[in-house]
């Protein structure tokens, strides 16, 4: 990838830690109400340490066989019956990688995600010191991918996409309509070189970023209304 000019990020995960609990604490995030269809899931965005120590969020590419074959994603999955969303993102964490939290190890929650698919995905965000145990399934994971917050928090990363151009997020900020318009178009978040990834994981990315990692104002960085690709619906 290219440039990574950006704002300072938390040098290890335990800065992390107490920068994402005192602005999780202070965000106000928005749940989808209970109605009939709606289907519920959870997901992780999981800041763990590089070999270096570099804070990074774990990503994975989903297994390429059933639901969201070979897609970006996050660890996560539907609730259980008698699931609270925490303990399904909990759960979920252990079963696609391996890796153990507890619900002291999470600190806060993003915005409900309503989902094309017809999901309603809650996005908890948690910070683990030790991932000796991580052992990806191959049933369901293709890949785990560790994305330094630097790249995460890069000016670089965010764009969007208009039919004739795409053009750095900075650019729209003066725009008058609201993120995920047609003004604005489809949101793009490039962590790699071969990682472009979309709404829904690419919106409950993005607004980690604006909140956590760039204590940005809550009003400016919603996301419920980012458009989806055409093949995230299934």
């Amino acid at each position: 990838m290219g440039s990574t000019t950006g704002p300072h990020v938390p040098e290890n995960v335990d800065d992390f830690r107490v920068l994402a609990s005192t602005r999780l604490r202070e965000f106000p995030h928005i749940e989808v109400p209970d109605a009939p269809g709606i289907r519920r899931a959870a997901v992780l965005l999981c800041v763990v340490e590089q070999a270096d120590g570099r804070p990074s969020i774990i990503v994975i590419k989903r297994a390429y066989r059933g639901r969201n074959a070979g897609q970006w994603g996050l660890p996560g999955g539907r609730l259980d019956d008698g699931e609270t969303v925490e303990q399904a993102a909990l759960r979920e964490l252990h079963e696609e990688l391996g890796l153990t939290a507890t619900p002291a190890d999470l600190l806060g929650r993003l915005d409900d995600f309503p989902a094309a698919s017809g999901f309603v995905i809650a996005p908890f965000v948690a910070a683990l010191a030790d991932t000796s145990e991580l052992t990806p399934s191959p049933a369901e994971i293709h890949s785990v991918h560790l994305v330094d917050l630097a790249r995460l928090a890069a000016d670089d990363t965010p764009r969007w996409v208009h039919p004739r151009a795409a053009v750095r997020q900075s650019a729209l900020r003066d725009d008058v309509q609201e993120p995920g318009t047609e003004g604005h178009g489809l949101l793009q978040m490039r962590l790699g070189s071969d990682m472009t990834i979309h709404a829904p994981t690419g919106a409950m990315l993005w607004q980690f970023r604006e909140i956590v990692l760039l204590g940005r104002d809550p009003s400016e960085a919603r996301i419920a209304d980012f458009v989806q690709p055409d093949w995230t619906r299934r």
